[in-house]
C-alpha cells in the first residue's frame, strides 16, 4: 500500500506543475532536457507498479464499466472502429482475417463488436482477471472463436511470433511508459504475420503529455506517439480522429501501423 500513498503524492504535485514542467516530460525527444528527480521517480513508480490495476479493480465488468461515463458513445466508437479496420483487412495486399489479438480487452467489448465479425480466431489479453472471466459470458455464442485469454499486464506479455493478422490496442497505451510502449510495440511487430497491422486507438492530448487524474494513465499528443512508433522501425499507414464525440472529451485517434 505504500506505493499508493506515493502515487497520490506524485499526482497532487503533478496537478500543480503540469503546465510548467511535466506536460512534455514523457516525450523521448525531450526526456534529457527535463530530467529531474520528481519525474524519474514517477516513471519508476509506474514501471514497478501498474497503478491502473488499482483503478480497474473497482470497475464493474459491464459495457458501462468499460466506457466509464461515456457508455452512450459506445455505438459511435464501435462504428468508427469497424470502418477504420475495413481499410486494412481482407483485400489484396491487406492483412488476413484469420487471427486477431485484443490488447487491454476488458470484457471483450471491442472483440465482440469489431473483431469477431471479421476474424476466425481471436485472443484477449488484460491484467484484470474478473474482466476475462466475464468475457466468456459476454461473448456468448462467439466465445468458441476465442482461442486464449491471457491475464497479463502488457509490460509482461509477449505475443506469439508471426501469429496475428491484426493486433488491436484500445485505451491501453496510456498505461505504459514511453519505454514500455516502445518495447511492447516491438514485440507486437514480431508477432504480426505478413501484411499484419497494429491498430492503436487511444486518447491523444492536444499538446504535450499530461496525467489523467482518474485512472493514472498518460495522455500523449500525436507527435509523441509518432516518435515512439518511428523508433520501432514501423510506418504509420493511416491516422484518423474519432468523430461524433463531444468536444469536452479528450480527442481520440486511431493509428494503423505496419
Amino acid at each position: 500500500m505504500a506505493h499508493l500513498g506515493a502515487h497520490l503524492a506524485f499526482k497532487s504535485r503533478w496537478h500543480k506543475t503540469d503546465e510548467e514542467l511535466c506536460r512534455h516530460s514523457t516525450s523521448l525527444v525531450l526526456h534529457k532536457a527535463i530530467r529531474n528527480d520528481f519525474f524519474e521517480s514517477y516513471l519508476f513508480l509506474l514501471e514497478k507498479y501498474p497503478l491502473a490495476r488499482n483503478f480497474y479493480k473497482d470497475v464493474p465488468a459491464t459495457d458501462e464499466g468499460m466506457m466509464g461515463d461515456f457508455s452512450d458513445l459506445s455505438n459511435t466508437d464501435i462504428q468508427s472502429s469497424r470502418e477504420f479496420l475495413r481499410k486494412f483487412v481482407g483485400g489484396p495486399g491487406n492483412a488476413g482475417t484469420d487471427f486477431a489479438l485484443d490488447c487491454g480487452s476488458g470484457i471483450g467489448r471491442v472483440s465482440k463488436h469489431v473483431l469477431l465479425p471479421v476474424f476466425n480466431n481471436i485472443e484477449l489479453v488484460d491484467m484484470t482477471e474478473p474482466f476475462l472471466e466475464e468475457a466468456q459470458n459476454y461473448l456468448q455464442k462467439e466465445a468458441d472463436k476465442v482461442e486464449t485469454l491471457y491475464c497479463y499486464c502488457l509490460q509482461d506479455f509477449i505475443p506469439t511470433p508471426k501469429k496475428y493478422d491484426v493486433i488491436w490496442m484500445q485505451w491501453v497505451s496510456g498505461h505504459l511508459t514511453d519505454r514500455d510502449l516502445l518495447i511492447y510495440l516491438l514485440r507486437c511487430k514480431n508477432a504480426l504475420k505478413e501484411n499484419g497491422v497494429i491498430i492503436i486507438k487511444d486518447n491523444v492530448g492536444r499538446q504535450g503529455c499530461r496525467l489523467d487524474p482518474i485512472d493514472s494513465s498518460i495522455i500523449r499528443d500525436i507527435h509523441i506517439l509518432r516518435n515512439i512508433i518511428e523508433r520501432t522501425g514501423m510506418s504509420i499507414l493511416a491516422e484518423e480522429k474519432q468523430k461524433g464525440f463531444p468536444e469536452l472529451c479528450v480527442p481520440i485517434w486511431m493509428i494503423a501501423i505496419q
